[in-house]
């Protein structure tokens, strides 16, 4: 499970903006980054990721009161959680837009199916299986500060093998988005236009398995943020040169990485 891409550039160079209808970002006019954790832990991974993120939680939605959003003290959110009541959950993203039925129309015409369906609002599966929603946008615009060193602005999208290419190409042309290989082989990087918070990364998986998605934090300095998480009941399950992997207190997997909390990109010497 890695979590690195990019070049040590800055990442929001050349842009100036969040994509508007038919320009940079494809009519995706705002970013977020959904935390899935089951429902038996949910309080457990609200409590964490408020911490980390320096947010609060708002006031719970939906039937059984799974969804919620990390409320940012400056700046607009870009970071919900929800309560799943099956399976280990994990992430998704979701790509709010002033066109919703015509974000659906092209992401199905590129390959996705509509799971389901909602009165402004879809869920759908692209063609590698990884869920993701499609929301109206309800003017996002400022991005929230970064928060003692570290930044959760991607969500890594882990692809088996022979589904990689085909995933790529999706993401691609939906986000209308900068497009290009990360640092190592098996990373393909997703740069939004300047202004939107969350990015995409994709991961070639080693071995076939259902597609999936974790969290990745950008970080100044690895160590000092994952001894930060640790104190809030994280535990590191994996290190890498410029990543490592930990699980937090609900039990859901995230990665801490060497990039630029500001700009997205590594830093002149990775690669």
């Amino acid at each position: 499970m890695g979590g690195v891409g990019g070049n040590g550039g800055s990442e929001d160079a050349g842009q100036s903006g969040p994509g508007g209808p038919g320009g940079p970002g494809g009519g995706i006019r705002w970013t977020y980054a959904f935390v899935d954790r089951p429902l038996a832990g949910f309080e457990r991974a609200g409590a964490f990721w408020t911490a980390v993120t320096a947010t609060k939680l708002s006031e719970p939605r939906g039937d059984r009161a799974e969804f919620v959003t990390l409320l940012p003290e400056t700046g607009d959110a870009c970071v919900k959680a929800q309560g799943v009541e099956a399976g280990a959950g994990g992430a998704h993203p979701d790509l709010a837009a002033e066109d919703v039925p015509a974000l659906v129309d092209r992401a199905v015409r590129l390959g996705a199916e509509v799971v389901a369906p909602d009165d402004g609002w879809a869920v759908l599966r692209s063609p590698a299986g990884q869920l993701f929603c499609v929301v109206p946008w309800h003017g996002e615009s400022v991005r929230p500060p970064v928060v003692d060193g570290s930044r959760l602005d991607q969500v890594c999208l882990d692809v088996a093998p022979a589904d990689f290419e085909g995933e790529v190409a999706f993401w691609a042309a939906l986000s209308g988005w900068d497009s290009y290989p990360g640092s190592r082989p098996e990373f393909h990087v997703l740069r939004p236009p300047a202004g939107l918070p969350v990015r995409i990364l994709l991961q070639r998986l080693d071995a076939p398995r259902p597609a999936s998605a974790h969290l990745d934090l950008a970080c100044a300095d690895i160590d000092t943020t994952r001894v930060h998480h640790e104190s809030l009941g994280a535990t590191v399950l994996a290190r890498h040169p410029y990543w490592t992997v930990m699980r937090d207190p609900a039990g859901g997997t995230y990665c801490l990485t060497a990039r630029s909390p500001e700009t997205g990109g590594l830093p002149p010497t990775a690669g």
